[in-house]
């Protein structure tokens, strides 16, 4: 069996989205890289996530093509594919249709960064993709996804907002692994449903000022971090 610890670890990222509550039925996708081997496994198509098993994730090429497997992979495949290609430092995707987070995405809204929680994850708001167009959506659907959360990153670093809201969709959440891919889409949720119920008691609620969301995010993050243990 190809990839079969990788296996093992997208099998652990999907169930986590369970065990979290940001899937239902069978609701959203996990998947990870293996950069060496130019290869992805992923969450089978419409499976319920109680049937599965390491041996039901599918393991494609970064065209998309089956190389191991019985089953066919998620839809949202050629999503994926498109941020393995684009973004090289991700090792893991997520998507799910968690309920916050897919709220703002249907309300096209970017969530913003309120207060520090948010902040020590990401650098800023997460971002919203803008809408498709009647030909993206009527062509290679999935592909033009990827591509309209690349061009939403044009100006943006991945590393500093793991994740994004494509509109009307739901959220993508990635990471070093599969498995840092769906703690993403746990805090994505998190951040989300704070942000709606702050803006609830108070509309007015602005951002944090940009020196003390900076502070927060480089304390966990980058060169300069001391947030945590050493070695961890």
């Amino acid at each position: 069996m190809l990839l079969e610890s990788l296996r093992c670890e997208v099998l652990e990222a999907n169930l986590e989205l369970v065990r979290r509550g940001l899937v239902i039925y069978t609701f959203g996708n996990a998947s990870g890289i293996s950069r060496g081997e130019g290869l992805v496994v992923i969450k089978p198509s419409g499976v319920p996530y109680e049937q599965l098993g390491p041996a039901h994730m599918v393991v494609t090429d970064l065209d998309g093509r089956v190389v191991d497997g019985k089953l066919r992979p998620s839809s949202d495949l050629a999503t994926h594919l498109v941020i393995y290609r684009e973004f090289p430092a991700v090792g893991g995707v997520v998507h799910t249709h968690s309920r916050f987070a897919t709220a703002w995405a249907q309300a096209a809204r970017e969530v913003p960064c309120l207060g520090t929680t948010h902040a020590d994850y990401f650098r800023g708001a997460i971002p919203v993709t803008g809408p498709l167009s009647a030909a993206d959506i009527d062509s290679a659907y999935e592909h033009n996804t990827g591509l309209a959360i690349v061009r939403r990153f044009a100006a943006l670093d991945p590393q500093e907002r793991p994740g994004v809201l494509v509109a009307g969709h739901g959220p993508f959440a990635w990471g070093a692994s599969a498995a840092e891919a769906a703690h993403t889409a746990v805090i994505m949720e998190e951040l989300a449903r704070m942000a709606f119920y702050t803006l609830t008691l108070n509309p007015a609620a602005e951002p944090l000022p940009d020196g003390q969301r900076d502070k927060h995010f480089l304390r966990k993050h980058g060169a300069g971090a001391y947030y945590g243990q050493a070695g961890q």
